[in-house]
């Protein structure tokens, strides 16, 4: 069977609702956030799981604003959240959501760290009720949960192959890219002598990377779309609640105004968190069997984030959310002119054989 090389697959873009804002401390209600996000005129879906109590707004303003809730994801502690989790597949699959983004936190319910088997058990009885309910479940790359160690990643995704099931991931890019050249976080959950010695490479330029390695494996069914870029800046403009200060797991997508940010601003680091996206858009563009379904922007005004800064986050989502439909149309066109070129060479004749050339008129024997 031949492939139309004209035939695009398809891919929508959203924004997380926590991101519908301009400022940190703004609140606006779930009204116009809706309506800021269709006046936008860039974003095909919203992404929440509404909290309890305000379900039936979210779904008044998805069908008042033509704004599918099309995923949505929280985070759930192993061998407690279950429940929870069920509820909320079973809420997902009622509002229309396809996906419903996953984070499993490091530790277990009894206080020790959760292990690769008990991770793929918990995706795999979630996979069972958001299977039958039409919601693809998928566990994200994230900071504070049990994948914050990236090689635990491949591990937990065999174990769920050999049980017969299919690995699904939300790549957010941004916890990879923020630990490049930062030693300190390369040691949450032992990380820095696995990138030490090579067997974890963070690097997405390198065709080892990790990230790479996910993309090309076609884990990936959703991802979020959150700037970093390497030993990203803490924010010291946002603060937990024991005083700490934010990780850094941000960094702003357009140049900030005078005081509008913390540190100092340089374009080009964008470059190796803009490589994984390309990266990305590249394989769905030109792998049939890509699960990717849909891209999140998640730029948001938490501890670790965004918390305290004075650039509009919404406006970052708009101009993210631009630019990655600008390089997902040149990687739909790089695919169809391959698999024009592939296409054309599958179908041009057999060149004939090359016959000796005849000497002094007689044929040589």
């Amino acid at each position: 069977m031949q492939t139309d090389p004209d035939r695009s697959p398809s891919l929508l873009f959203g924004i997380t609702g926590t991101g519908v804002l301009h400022l940190p401390g703004d609140n606006p209600d779930v009204d116009t956030r809706f309506a800021m996000v269709r006046d936008a005129g860039v974003f095909d879906y919203y992404d929440r799981t509404p909290p309890t109590g305000e379900l039936d707004a979210y779904r008044r303003a998805s069908e008042k604003y033509a704004l599918p809730l099309l995923a949505g994801g929280f985070f759930y502690t192993v061998g407690r959240d279950e429940p929870l989790l069920e509820w909320h597949l079973r809420t997902a699959a009622e509002s229309g959501t396809r996906v419903q983004n996953v984070q499993l936190m490091t530790l277990h319910a009894s206080g020790r760290p959760v292990t690769d088997d008990e991770v793929a058990a918990a995706y795999l009885q979630a996979c069972e009720t958001g299977d039958r309910l039409g919601v693809a479940v998928c566990l994200e790359v994230h900071v504070n949960m049990w994948s914050e160690h990236f090689g635990r990643i491949r591990e937990v995704a065999d174990i769920v192959a050999g049980c017969g099931g299919r690995f699904r991931l939300t790549l957010d890019a941004s916890h990879v890219i923020f630990k490049i050249d930062n030693p300190a976080e390369q040691d949450v959950q032992g990380l820095r002598s696995d990138v030490e010695s090579g067997r974890i490479v963070l690097d997405p330029f390198s065709p080892e990377s990790v990230s790479g390695g996910w993309i090309r494996a076609g884990f990936v069914a959703h991802a979020h779309a959150r700037p970093a870029v390497p030993a990203n800046p803490r924010n010291v403009w946002g603060r937990h609640p024991d005083g700490q200060i934010g990780r850094g797991i941000q960094y702003p997508f357009r140049r900030p105004g005078p005081g509008e940010w913390h540190s100092p601003w340089d374009e080009e680091r964008l470059e190796p968190w803009k490589e994984v996206m390309r990266q990305l858009l590249a394989h769905h563009a030109s792998d049939p069997q890509s699960p990717l379904q849909m891209i999140s922007t998640e730029i948001i005004p938490f501890a670790d984030y965004g918390a305290g800064a004075r650039y509009s986050l919404f406006d970052d989502s708009v101009a993210l959310v631009s630019w990655l439909r600008g390089e997902w149309a040149a990687a739909q066109a790089k695919a169809a002119r391959v698999s024009r070129a592939r296409s054309a060479r599958a179908e041009a004749p057999p060149t004939p054989p090359v016959v000796p050339p005849e000497r002094n008129g007689r044929s040589r024997r």
